[in-house]
Protein backbone atom coordinates (compact mmCIF):
# COMPACT_ATOMS: atom_id res chain seq x y z
CA UNK A 1 0.00 0.00 0.00
CA UNK A 2 1.36 3.42 -0.99
CA UNK A 3 2.28 6.10 1.71
CA UNK A 4 0.15 8.65 1.62
CA UNK A 5 2.07 12.79 0.45
CA UNK A 6 -0.15 15.81 0.82
CA UNK A 7 1.05 18.47 -0.61
CA UNK A 8 -0.14 22.11 0.47
CA UNK A 9 0.45 24.68 -2.69
CA UNK A 10 0.29 28.31 -2.63
CA UNK A 11 0.87 30.86 -5.36
CA UNK A 12 4.53 30.01 -5.84
CA UNK A 13 3.84 27.02 -7.08
CA UNK A 14 2.61 28.86 -10.27
CA UNK A 15 5.04 31.81 -10.41
CA UNK A 16 7.33 30.13 -12.65
CA UNK A 17 4.29 29.54 -15.01
CA UNK A 18 4.00 33.14 -15.22
CA UNK A 19 0.66 33.62 -13.36
CA UNK A 20 1.90 36.29 -10.67
CA UNK A 21 1.78 35.97 -6.81
CA UNK A 22 -1.48 36.45 -4.78
CA UNK A 23 -0.60 40.27 -4.17
CA UNK A 24 2.54 42.36 -3.86
CA UNK A 25 3.95 44.07 -1.10
CA UNK A 26 1.94 46.93 -0.96
CA UNK A 27 -1.38 44.72 -0.53
CA UNK A 28 -2.12 45.63 -4.26
CA UNK A 29 -3.32 42.93 -6.42
CA UNK A 30 -2.63 43.28 -10.32
CA UNK A 31 -3.27 46.94 -9.67
CA UNK A 32 -6.58 46.84 -7.63
CA UNK A 33 -7.07 47.31 -3.77
CA UNK A 34 -7.46 43.32 -3.06
CA UNK A 35 -10.97 44.61 -1.39
CA UNK A 36 -12.39 45.39 -4.46
CA UNK A 37 -11.62 42.68 -6.45
CA UNK A 38 -11.78 40.08 -3.46
CA UNK A 39 -14.58 40.24 -1.03
CA UNK A 40 -18.60 40.68 -1.34
CA UNK A 41 -18.75 43.83 -0.68
CA UNK A 42 -15.86 44.75 -3.74
CA UNK A 43 -19.06 42.92 -6.09
CA UNK A 44 -21.85 43.99 -4.54
CA UNK A 45 -20.00 47.89 -5.21
CA UNK A 46 -18.72 47.26 -8.30
CA UNK A 47 -19.73 44.08 -10.40
CA UNK A 48 -18.63 44.77 -13.72
CA UNK A 49 -14.78 45.72 -12.21
CA UNK A 50 -14.82 42.24 -10.28
CA UNK A 51 -15.95 40.12 -13.39
CA UNK A 52 -13.38 41.91 -15.59
CA UNK A 53 -10.64 41.52 -13.50
CA UNK A 54 -11.30 37.50 -13.10
CA UNK A 55 -12.47 37.61 -16.71
CA UNK A 56 -8.52 38.33 -17.21
CA UNK A 57 -7.14 35.68 -14.68
CA UNK A 58 -9.22 33.15 -16.59
CA UNK A 59 -7.90 34.72 -19.87
CA UNK A 60 -4.29 34.46 -19.01
CA UNK A 61 -4.80 30.41 -18.40
CA UNK A 62 -5.09 29.91 -21.82
CA UNK A 63 -1.66 31.73 -21.72
CA UNK A 64 0.51 29.62 -19.21
CA UNK A 65 1.29 25.99 -18.57
CA UNK A 66 2.12 23.56 -15.92
CA UNK A 67 5.50 24.01 -15.00
CA UNK A 68 7.92 21.34 -14.24
CA UNK A 69 7.00 22.03 -10.34
CA UNK A 70 3.72 20.63 -11.28
CA UNK A 71 4.82 17.35 -13.09
CA UNK A 72 7.21 16.32 -10.62
CA UNK A 73 4.05 16.10 -8.69
CA UNK A 74 2.53 14.15 -11.05
CA UNK A 75 5.20 11.75 -11.23
CA UNK A 76 5.38 11.08 -7.39
CA UNK A 77 1.63 9.33 -8.05
CA UNK A 78 3.72 6.49 -9.18
CA UNK A 79 5.43 5.76 -5.60
CA UNK A 80 2.95 7.62 -3.35
CA UNK A 81 -0.93 7.98 -2.66
CA UNK A 82 -0.85 12.34 -3.61
CA UNK A 83 -3.35 14.65 -2.34
CA UNK A 84 -2.62 18.44 -3.23
CA UNK A 85 -4.43 20.61 -1.56
CA UNK A 86 -4.08 24.23 -3.04
CA UNK A 87 -4.58 27.53 -2.34
CA UNK A 88 -4.67 28.22 -6.35
CA UNK A 89 -7.44 29.11 -8.67
CA UNK A 90 -5.80 27.81 -11.76
CA UNK A 91 -5.72 24.69 -13.19
CA UNK A 92 -2.27 23.92 -13.46
CA UNK A 93 -2.30 21.01 -11.45
CA UNK A 94 -4.81 19.58 -13.35
CA UNK A 95 -3.21 20.03 -16.86
CA UNK A 96 0.00 18.78 -15.77
CA UNK A 97 -2.07 15.38 -14.44
CA UNK A 98 -2.37 15.25 -10.76
CA UNK A 99 -5.50 13.14 -9.59
CA UNK A 100 -6.12 14.35 -6.64
CA UNK A 101 -7.22 18.18 -5.87
CA UNK A 102 -8.32 20.10 -3.31
CA UNK A 103 -9.18 23.88 -4.32
CA UNK A 104 -9.56 26.01 -1.20
CA UNK A 105 -9.76 29.07 -2.57
CA UNK A 106 -11.96 28.16 -5.48
CA UNK A 107 -10.86 28.09 -9.26
CA UNK A 108 -11.17 29.98 -11.91
CA UNK A 109 -12.79 28.02 -14.78
CA UNK A 110 -15.72 27.93 -12.69
CA UNK A 111 -18.47 30.32 -11.51
CA UNK A 112 -21.25 29.59 -9.43
CA UNK A 113 -25.19 31.40 -8.67
CA UNK A 114 -25.15 34.42 -6.27
CA UNK A 115 -28.62 32.69 -5.22
CA UNK A 116 -27.69 29.65 -4.96
CA UNK A 117 -23.73 28.83 -4.11
CA UNK A 118 -24.23 24.89 -4.79
CA UNK A 119 -24.72 25.89 -8.56
CA UNK A 120 -21.63 25.55 -9.57
CA UNK A 121 -20.65 26.09 -13.50
CA UNK A 122 -17.95 25.16 -16.00
CA UNK A 123 -16.75 28.25 -17.72
CA UNK A 124 -14.18 29.01 -20.22
CA UNK A 125 -15.34 32.69 -21.33
CA UNK A 126 -15.98 36.34 -20.09
CA UNK A 127 -18.61 36.37 -17.36
CA UNK A 128 -20.70 39.54 -18.18
CA UNK A 129 -23.42 41.60 -15.89
CA UNK A 130 -26.81 39.27 -17.44
CA UNK A 131 -25.05 36.27 -17.65
CA UNK A 132 -27.44 34.13 -15.08
CA UNK A 133 -27.91 30.48 -13.71
CA UNK A 134 -30.90 28.45 -14.08
CA UNK A 135 -32.53 30.24 -11.00
CA UNK A 136 -32.01 33.52 -13.36
CA UNK A 137 -29.54 35.26 -10.37
CA UNK A 138 -26.55 36.72 -11.98
CA UNK A 139 -23.34 34.58 -12.15
CA UNK A 140 -20.23 35.32 -10.10
CA UNK A 141 -16.30 33.71 -10.42
CA UNK A 142 -16.53 30.39 -8.43
CA UNK A 143 -13.80 32.25 -5.85
CA UNK A 144 -13.10 32.27 -2.26
CA UNK A 145 -13.68 35.91 -1.15
CA UNK A 146 -12.11 37.53 2.07
CA UNK A 147 -14.61 37.48 4.77
CA UNK A 148 -16.31 34.22 2.94
CA UNK A 149 -16.28 30.57 4.41
CA UNK A 150 -14.04 27.92 3.08
CA UNK A 151 -16.26 25.06 2.25
CA UNK A 152 -13.38 22.95 1.31
CA UNK A 153 -11.45 23.63 4.88
CA UNK A 154 -12.68 20.26 6.46
CA UNK A 155 -11.75 17.97 3.32
CA UNK A 156 -8.68 19.11 3.54
CA UNK A 157 -8.49 18.56 7.81
CA UNK A 158 -9.15 14.42 6.92
CA UNK A 159 -6.56 14.66 4.30
CA UNK A 160 -3.80 16.01 6.11
CA UNK A 161 -4.28 14.04 8.81
CA UNK A 162 -3.73 10.97 7.42
CA UNK A 163 -0.26 12.27 5.52
CA UNK A 164 2.94 9.98 6.02
CA UNK A 165 4.16 13.27 4.57
CA UNK A 166 3.16 16.54 4.13
CA UNK A 167 5.03 18.93 1.31
CA UNK A 168 4.79 22.36 1.59
CA UNK A 169 5.27 24.70 -1.89
CA UNK A 170 5.22 28.39 -2.97
CA UNK A 171 3.22 29.23 0.24
CA UNK A 172 3.57 32.05 3.29
CA UNK A 173 1.89 29.83 5.50
CA UNK A 174 0.23 33.30 6.43
CA UNK A 175 -3.47 33.39 5.35
CA UNK A 176 -5.93 31.23 7.40
CA UNK A 177 -7.63 29.32 7.67
CA UNK A 178 -4.94 27.18 4.93
CA UNK A 179 -2.18 28.22 7.16
CA UNK A 180 -3.19 26.49 10.07
CA UNK A 181 -3.61 23.48 8.21
CA UNK A 182 0.17 21.91 8.74
CA UNK A 183 -1.06 21.90 12.48
CA UNK A 184 -3.58 18.74 11.95
CA UNK A 185 -0.65 16.87 10.68
CA UNK A 186 0.37 13.16 12.79
CA UNK A 187 2.97 14.12 15.07
CA UNK A 188 6.70 13.74 13.94
CA UNK A 189 5.24 13.35 9.92
CA UNK A 190 8.31 14.37 7.74
CA UNK A 191 7.27 17.61 6.65
CA UNK A 192 9.28 19.32 3.52
CA UNK A 193 8.72 23.20 3.08
CA UNK A 194 9.95 24.40 -0.42
CA UNK A 195 10.25 28.31 -1.72
CA UNK A 196 13.34 30.39 -2.23
CA UNK A 197 13.07 32.48 0.54
CA UNK A 198 11.05 30.15 3.45
CA UNK A 199 9.21 32.00 6.17
CA UNK A 200 10.02 29.21 8.81
CA UNK A 201 12.59 27.61 10.67
CA UNK A 202 13.68 24.17 11.08
CA UNK A 203 12.74 24.91 14.73
CA UNK A 204 9.29 25.68 13.90
CA UNK A 205 8.12 22.06 13.66
CA UNK A 206 9.18 18.57 14.46
CA UNK A 207 10.85 17.02 11.47
CA UNK A 208 11.20 20.12 8.92
CA UNK A 209 13.30 19.75 6.28
CA UNK A 210 13.94 23.51 4.59
CA UNK A 211 14.43 23.13 0.60
CA UNK A 212 15.24 26.76 -0.44
CA UNK A 213 14.34 26.43 -4.00
CA UNK A 214 11.97 27.22 -6.76
CA UNK A 215 8.81 24.60 -7.17
CA UNK A 216 10.39 23.01 -9.97
CA UNK A 217 14.18 22.96 -9.04
CA UNK A 218 12.73 22.22 -5.07
CA UNK A 219 10.31 19.34 -6.19
CA UNK A 220 13.01 17.56 -8.16
CA UNK A 221 15.63 17.68 -5.16
CA UNK A 222 12.31 16.79 -3.37
CA UNK A 223 11.80 13.47 -5.45
CA UNK A 224 15.69 12.68 -5.29
CA UNK A 225 15.09 12.91 -1.24
CA UNK A 226 12.20 10.80 -1.20
CA UNK A 227 13.85 8.03 -3.58
CA UNK A 228 16.59 7.99 -0.53
CA UNK A 229 14.66 7.87 2.34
Amino acid sequence: MKKKLVVLSGAGMSAESGIATFRDANGLWEGHDIMEVASPEGFANNPELVLDFYNKRRAQLKEVQPNLGHTNLKKLEDLYNVTIVTQNVDDLHERAGSSNIIHLHGELRKVRSTLNESLIYNWEEDVNIGDFCELKSQLRPHIVWFGEDVPMIEKAILEVEQADILVIIGTSMQVYPAAGLVNYAPINTPIYFIDPNPAVNKSDFNNLTIIKSGASEGTTTLANLLSRA
